[in-house]
């Protein structure tokens, strides 16, 4: 995957993520609820002014130039190729992607639109945040499965030491 292709999958995630938020606020603003799945799954309007499950309420200024910083380090590690690999690439267009459609949230509409609940799980999410999960999920472990160079070390022969 090259990184143009990384870059255009995350602007289609963050597109779709904008387009389901459009569609959530026309259907369900101000207070709408349609059951999908009944006592499991539902679709609730619910305007979220912290961070992930409802925390640090009213910090949009403090998440949006954390989202952004961490969207650029993304944006760096990606286009220097200080990491790579199938799975690292795919985590990095979840997680810019996700970052990028509730950046714009917060930068618009000073909240970030959420609308996905389920009964087991108690905080409404939205595309973006399960996005943003699943690629920090795929990053954690790209890193793990990424070669050890220490391997590569461990099998170049020993020198040799000088006989008096």
């Amino acid at each position: 995957m090259t990184t143009a292709l990384v870059l255009t999958a995350a602007v289609l995630i963050a597109g779709a993520d904008q387009l389901i938020k459009y569609f959530i606020y026309q259907g369900l603003y101000p207070d709408g609820r349609v059951t999908v799945i009944d006592n499991l799954f539902s679709l609730v309007y619910s305007e979220n002014r912290g961070a992930a499950f409802g925390v640090l309420q009213n910090g949009t200024l403090l998440f949006i130039f954390l989202t952004a910083a961490l969207i650029v380090v993304f944006l760096y590690i990606l286009i220097s190729k200080k990491m790579q690999g199938k799975l690292f690439n795919v985590s990095v267009a979840l997680i810019i992607g996700g970052g990028i459609g509730n950046l714009i949230d917060r930068l618009f509409r000073g909240f970030v639109i959420d609308y996905l609940s389920v009964s087991f799980f108690p905080p409404i999410c939205n595309f973006a945040d399960y996005c943003i999960t699943v690629g920090a999920v795929l990053f954690i472990l790209s890193i793990l499965l990424m070669p050890d160079n220490s391997k590569k070390r461990a099998e170049l022969p020993e020198r040799e030491e000088e006989n008096e």
